[in-house]
């Protein structure tokens, strides 16, 4: 018998208890820093015109019909949202002077938009890739159309919750984003499940920078980076059609992950290079085994869980185990 039916079949016999299944959890996918590293140095250019790590100030469409079939581990797109945002509104209590100019919304029609944009992923996407897409809920079923219609699949709806939204007087407040992931093949994705219960909520608090020059928009770093420890692997390659601030390619890089990104407002190019070069490569990257509660944390938590985990280590103990 194999060693892990054999560990499977041990803990099958034993009674639930619940929260047990925490104490044993194990990443599926996982690196030591050398290790990631290491792929992150073996990853060699997409092409011999266009290298990694590079933000290009151009439409994307003209951007992405460039990049060569294929080529593309992972999406990250949060494109204008069609709500007539000027990028500088007071209604989030900011110091408008600092609001760099030259962000842009849709001219188009909302639903064109997207379409010509998410239907040019699945051509760069490699087969086991994956996009994640922001967007608030106004135009939220034109990405939804053009995902199905670009062939994707949609694997979870996520919802991005953040303590904060602007007062409303005769509705609700809206304080979260919706967060499509799309697969190209849903029998071939990437998906490293390296938290024992990952929801489809993420509470993340919205990143307030006082005092410095921004974008009209910004996402918190780590609401990307969970993006991309879900659905990448060091040294793959994420794609950002709407770079932005460039917080894409900051977690990236942080966390040894390649990027290459398209932004057409050309005066943030300042901020934006001036805030990768400050990032070294993986900087924030921790093993996602060291991610997790310790045992005596767990332990706290869930006394009962922890007295039957030890009862079942010294059962093990006691157990022939199948020869090696």
């Amino acid at each position: 018998m194999e060693h892990d039916q054999w560990d499977m079949n041990q803990r099958r016999s034993r009674k639930y208890v619940p929260h047990l299944a925490r104490f044993h959890f194990r990443p599926t996918y996982d690196w030591t820093v050398e290790e990631a590293s290491g792929l992150y140095a073996s990853r060699g250019p997409i092409s011999d015109d266009m290298l990694l790590d590079q933000v290009f100030y151009q439409d994307c469409m003209a951007g992405m019909k460039n990049l060569p079939h294929g080529c593309i581990d992972l999406v990250i797109a949060d494109p204008p949202f069609g709500i007539d945002f000027d990028g500088k509104s007071g209604v989030y209590n900011r110091d408008s002077g600092l609001v760099l100019e030259g962000y842009e919304e849709v001219r188009e029609s909302y639903e064109d938009f997207t379409n010509k944009w998410v239907h040019e992923l699945p051509r760069v996407l490699k087969s086991n890739g994956s996009a994640y897409v922001f967007s608030g809920w106004n135009n939220l079923e034109s990405i939804l159309r053009a995902g199905r219609e670009a062939g994707f699949t949609l694997l979870n709806h996520i919802i991005w919750h953040y303590p904060f939204g602007v007062y409303t007087r005769k509705r609700l407040v809206s304080s979260h984003y919706h967060i499509l992931l799309f697969v190209k093949d849903p029998r071939l994705y990437f998906f490293n499940k390296f938290e024992h219960y990952p929801e489809d909520v993420w509470r993340i608090k919205r990143p307030y920078r006082i005092g410095q020059a921004k974008n009209g928009t910004r996402l918190p770093v780590r609401v990307v980076a969970r993006c991309i420890d879900f659905s990448s692997i060091p040294g793959d390659i994420v794609l950002d059609p709407f770079m932005g601030n460039g917080t894409t390619a900051l977690a990236a890089k942080s966390n040894w992950r390649h990027f290459i990104g398209f932004e057409i407002n050309e005066q943030l190019k300042p901020l934006i290079e001036s805030e990768i070069q400050m990032k070294e490569p993986g900087e924030s990257y921790q093993p996602y085994s060291q991610r997790l509660p310790t045992t005596e944390d767990l332990a706290r938590e869930y006394p009962q869980a922890h007295r039957e985990f030890i009862r079942g280590l010294k059962e093990d103990e006691g157990v022939t185990r199948p020869q090696e």
